[in-house]
C-alpha cells in the first residue's frame, strides 16, 4: 500500500474525529478494506508521530479530538520525494562540516520534522552518508556573512590570505555565487582590488563584514558558462583540448566516471579508453592525472605531457 493511500486514511480519520463521529480501528478498517491491526497502527501513528490530540471515549467506543483547533499536517510525499528529502537532509548535515548557519539549521530542522511524520528516523542506521577528505571547512561567521551577501546582492569586505603571495590583504568583493566543491566552500565574485571575477576559498577568509553597498549581478555572468572551460576551479587562458588514454585495466574501474561536463569518451580495441575535454589551466588536471600513475597517458597537448613527464622524473629522483 503506497504512502498516498496511508495519508488518505489519516485524512479520513481526522475528519471523522473532528466532527465527533468517534471513529475507531474497526470503522477505519471497514472504510479502507484493511485489517484492524493495520488500522490500529495507523491510529497509533497519528497520535504518537503526527501528535494528533486523540482521546478514546469508552462509551462511544471511538476517538475524538481533545483540541479541536489542531490541524493535521497536510503534507503528502511520494516515494521519490521522500527519498530526495532524506538525501537532502543527510547531505546538509554531512557536507556542512559542522558550520551550518542559523538559516540552514532551520531548513534542516524543517526537513527533519517533515520526514518524522512519514517514518522513524534512526540516524545510526541511515542507509547512506557523504564522506569528504582533504577539504577545508569554513567558519560559521564567514559562511553566514558570505551567504547573506549572495542572497541580498550586498557587497562584503574581508581579509584574504593568498598562499601564492604568502600575504593577507583586505578585499572588497561583490559576491555572485557560493559553491561547495569537493566539500570546501568557495565564493565566486567580483574583486574590486583585482578588477575581475575571482574565486575565494572561504577557509582563507577572516574578519568578514557586510557593506551597505548593493550591486546588480551582471547580465553576462553565468555560473555554468564561467566554468565551461575549466577543470575544477582554476581558470586560465584560452581553452586547450586535453586527451587522456587510460590502460585497459584502469578503464574497467573508471568507466562511466565524469571528469568534465563536456567530455568525449572513446573506447579502443585493446580495451583502453580515451577521455577528451577542454581546460584553460593545467594545475588541477595535472594533480588528477598523477593520481592514476602509469595507468594514464597524456596524448595531448604536448605542454601537459611535458609537465607530467617532469613531475614523474622529480618523483622518481626522490625514490
Amino acid at each position: 500500500m503506497g504512502l498516498r493511500n496511508i495519508y488518505e486514511r489519516f485524512v479520513w480519520f481526522d475528519g471523522q474525529a473532528r466532527k465527533m463521529a468517534y471513529p475507531n480501528a474497526t470503522s477505519l478498517a471497514s472504510q479502507f478494506e484493511i485489517s484492524t491491526k493495520t488500522a490500529q497502527r495507523d491510529i497509533d501513528f497519528m497520535r504518537d508521530r503526527l501528535h494528533c490530540p486523540l482521546l478514546y471515549n469508552r462509551s462511544k467506543k471511538g476517538y475524538y479530538y481533545e483540541d479541536t483547533t489542531f490541524s493535521l499536517p497536510m503534507v503528502y510525499l511520494s516515494s521519490k520525494e521522500l527519498s530526495s528529502l532524506i538525501i537532502a537532509r543527510k547531505m546538509l548535515k554531512d557536507l556542512s562540516g559542522g558550520y551550518l548557519g542559523d538559516e540552514l539549521s532551520s531548513i534542516l530542522k524543517k526537513i527533519t520534522n517533515v520526514l518524522s511524520r512519514h517514518m522513524v528516523l534512526d540516524e545510526q542506521r541511515e542507509p547512506f552518508s557523504f564522506e569528504m577528505i582533504e577539504y577545508s571547512p569554513a567558519s560559521e561567521e564567514v559562511f553566514k556573512v558570505v551567504l547573506e551577501g549572495c542572497l541580498n546582492r550586498q557587497s562584503i569586505r574581508f581579509i584574504y590570505y593568498s598562499p601564492a603571495a604568502e600575504e593577507s590583504r583586505e578585499r572588497r568583493v561583490d559576491p555572485y555565487h557560493l559553491l561547495n566543491y569537493m566539500g570546501s566552500w568557495h565564493l565566486i565574485g567580483y574583486c574590486h582590488l583585482r578588477e575581475e571575477v575571482r574565486d575565494f576559498s572561504l577557509s582563507r577568509i577572516s574578519e568578514p563584514r557586510l557593506l551597505d553597498e548593493r550591486f546588480s549581478l551582471p547580465s553576462q555572468f553565468d555560473f555554468h558558462e564561467y566554468f565551461h572551460s575549466t577543470f575544477g576551479l582554476y581558470k586560465g587562458g584560452a581553452p586547450k583540448r586535453v586527451v587522456l588514454r587510460f590502460s585497459p585495466e584502469k578503464s574497467k574501474w573508471i568507466r562511466g566516471q565524469i571528469w568534465h561536463r563536456d567530455q568525449k569518451v572513446r573506447y579502443l580495441k585493446d580495451g583502453s579508453m580515451e577521455i577528451s575535454f577542454s581546460v584553460s589551466e593545467f594545475s588541477e588536471i595535472q594533480r588528477e592525472i598523477l593520481r592514476h600513475g602509469s595507468d594514464v597517458e597524456v596524448i595531448r597537448p604536448k605542454a601537459l605531457r611535458r609537465l607530467i613527464k617532469a613531475e614523474a622524473q622529480a618523483v622518481a629522483q626522490k625514490y
